[in-house]
């Protein structure tokens, strides 16, 4: 089934705001999550990555109260609740994971100089549970933003904004992450890709012209990439890094690399091979798309997957199948890959408009989720970054 962003979201966020506090909101902010096209695990190598914000988002709700506190209510959550003070240390919550990445804002503005107020917070979005499509910079972005704006900084830089997502994913969610998602969730401009020098956090659009359109496929296996494996695979890396005293695997060429493969862990020696052969890739699928070489495009994303695959080994079976399922019905028209961190989630295409009906079938005809069901499949164009909505 091809599933459409609900028209009524804005609709459905203000009642819940209404219902919940018994006042209108001040104001609403919105930020997308992201799907990756080509660059996986290379962020926090300090590498290039290429991905585009999708118009999957979370939507935030916000009223200043004239006390410290912030109340939170959940819409997609069951209408779960939560206060906190923000006039005393702020610290994660381990009975209630979902309202860290709200701390962690709050806790990190203010340590950024911001005055932020107390206030009255309802959330809700439409990004599917589990596909990897990084609904948690989502909600980092349109919380920080709403707290910013209510307390007089409206244009707050999103970049600062962006490292205080990520800065929450480490310090309050557990999670070593690199900053791709909360920039471009942050950063995206319409109708672009960007691609994203992780370590100046330069960012490029490319555009993806007006014929090529993002086909996400929602396998159906919640993604199982808890913060252990996030981090084994990030402590790897470092510790390729290490050995040969760069400062990270952004400043490894593969040569040197396999001049001394021998001397490395060999489960190192892949982890670092992907990272360096994946940023190289980045830079290849940028120029692809700016020239609208699809053959090559999806090339490199097949070998972007099958790097994942075999010397990063973050996917499943069940991911490659259908990622095989997905070129084959594209053919030299673009390509496909598994997005995310791995270990379950989406998988990407690439491939002229006029071919997305018959992919579409192709793919429904012949997948299924573990639970028998046909796969969520997601159409999009690039869409900007986090905004505020005037009411």
């Amino acid at each position: 089934m091809t599933i459409s962003p609900p028209s009524d979201m804005q609709d459905r966020l203000h009642s819940l705001f209404r219902n919940s506090f018994d006042v209108a909101p001040g104001l609403m902010t919105r930020a997308p999550g992201r799907v990756n096209l080509i660059g996986e695990h290379t962020d926090y190598n300090d590498g290039f990555v290429l991905p585009a914000a999708i118009s999957r988002q979370t939507m935030v709700a916000i009223k200043p109260r004239d006390d410290a506190r912030i109340r939170i209510i959940a819409g997609d959550l069951d209408s779960a609740r939560a206060e906190f003070a923000i006039d005393r240390p702020i610290t994660p919550d381990p009975d209630a994971h979902w309202t860290n990445y709200i701390r962690g804002m709050a806790a990190l503005l203010q340590a950024e100089g911001l005055d932020i107020l107390g206030a009255d917070i309802a959330i809700v979005g439409d990004m599917p549970q589990g596909a990897g499509l990084s609904s948690s910079a989502a909600l980092e972005n349109a919380v920080g933003l709403a707290l910013a704006a209510i307390a007089g900084q409206p244009d707050i830089d999103r970049t600062l904004l962006a490292k205080i997502g990520q800065q929450t994913e480490h310090e309050f969610a557990g999670c070593q992450c690199g900053i791709m998602d909360q920039l471009v969730s942050a950063r995206a401009e319409q109708d672009h890709a960007l691609l994203i020098d992780c370590r100046s956090l330069d960012a490029t659009p490319i555009s993806l012209g007006d014929d090529l359109a993002i086909m996400i496929v929602h396998s159906g296996i919640t993604r199982g990439l808890v913060a252990g494996e996030y981090n084994s695979r990030r402590a790897e890396c470092e510790a390729a890094a290490r050995h040969f005293g760069v400062r990270a695997l952004r400043d490894l060429d593969l040569g040197t690399l396999n001049a001394e493969a021998l001397e490395l862990d060999p489960q190192v020696f892949r982890r670092a091979r992907h990272v360096v052969t994946e940023i190289a890739r980045t830079h290849y699928a940028a120029e692809a798309l700016a020239m609208g070489d699809l053959e090559l495009l999806g090339a490199l994303m097949a070998e972007s997957h099958h790097s994942m695959r075999d010397d990063f080994e973050i996917s499943l079976p069940a991911i490659d199948g259908l990622v095989e399922l997905l070129a084959t019905a594209i053919g030299a028209q673009g390509g496909a890959r598994m997005t995310g961190g791995g270990f379950g989630g989406a998988v990407v295409a690439l491939l002229p408009h006029d071919m997305v009906t018959f992919v579409q079938r192709q793919i429904e005809s012949s997948y299924r989720t573990p639970k028998g069901d046909a796969p969520m499949i997601m159409v999009e164009n690039p869409c900007a970054g986090a905004s505020i909505i005037t009411l």
